[in-house]
């Protein structure tokens, strides 16, 4: 199997300091969140950008700060966010690619949300698509639900994306489909051969799919953004502390974590300079 690559969901867009205490919401606190859940293992950090007061923000220069702060700290792939948060519009959304980030987010479908709907135009998606294509950005493919895997592969037919395709199936949000081990088989077997996946299980799906996909030879996403718990009624204390576990978990089941030079070769990116 090829390595096992880990992103951490630093913060989202949905979590609040008083649901999560140790939520990081400024650049300075997603950094820091990303370098030590790099120490402990993870190769790509999939952040948002918070304002001042701790509210979801796609603004550019936000964005700018975070890379920038995160870049000078560790060679983790930095993953920003075209999802933003429910209600913005397509052009606050794609403001972080026009910075040239190594990876990006692309949803590829709309979506009940809560009781929110995450739109996604067929129009959007494309424009998305192809300003990752004109940066330079390597899409990650936002699969909700099975359909979403079918827009993928109209992306792929009109050349708004190449192959292989790397995608990750979100489980568990309330209005997509379930977190279950059954579910995430069947999205797995409709991909297209040689692609590479990922899975982020949202709440208690987390831990059984994260194990699921490490046998299964896929990634895991773990963070705050998908789940506050570490365990049943027991807040995380920091994001790097759900990277721990998928390392010890990874290791005993005989899976080597990547580094992110390693994630970058997996994964179609050019390597960068460190050191």
């Amino acid at each position: 199997m090829e390595k096992l690559i880990i992103t951490v969901a630093l913060d989202g867009a949905e979590v609040t300091r008083e649901q999560q205490p140790h939520l990081p919401l400024t650049p300075d606190e997603i950094a820091d969140a990303a370098y030590e859940a790099w120490k402990a293992g993870a190769s790509i950090a999939h952040v948002h950008a918070r304002d001042a007061a701790g509210n979801p923000t796609q603004d550019k220069e936000i964005y700018r700060q975070i890379i920038e702060k995160i870049s000078a700290k560790c060679d983790i792939i930095v993953q920003v966010s075209t999802g933003g948060a429910v209600g913005m519009t397509a052009e606050e959304r794609l403001q972080p690619v026009t910075l040239k980030p190594e990876m990006a987010t692309l949803t590829v479908g709309t979506v009940n949300f809560g009781d929110d709907v995450f739109m996604n135009t067929p129009k959007d998606i494309e424009a998305y698509a192809q300003a990752m294509q004109e940066h330079g950005v390597r899409p990650e493919l936002e699969i909700f639900d099975v359909g979403m895997i079918n827009n993928a592969l109209r992306l792929l037919k009109k050349g708004l994306v190449t192959a292989p395709l790397h995608f990750d199936f979100v489980l568990g949000v309330p209005g997509a489909i379930p977190g279950t081990i059954e579910n995430l088989q069947y999205m797995v077997n409709q991909i297209p051969a040689g692609s590479t996946w990922s899975v982020a299980g949202v709440g208690r799906a987390q831990l059984p799919l994260n194990t699921m996909a490490i046998l299964l030879g896929g990634h895991v996403r773990v963070g705050f953004e998908d789940n506050i718990y570490y365990e049943k009624g027991v807040l995380a204390t920091s994001n790097a502390q759900f990277v721990e576990r998928i390392v010890r978990l990874a290791k005993e089941l005989g899976r080597e974590v990547a580094t992110a030079q390693e994630a970058r070769k997996i994964l179609g990116i050019s390597p960068v300079n460190v050191g």
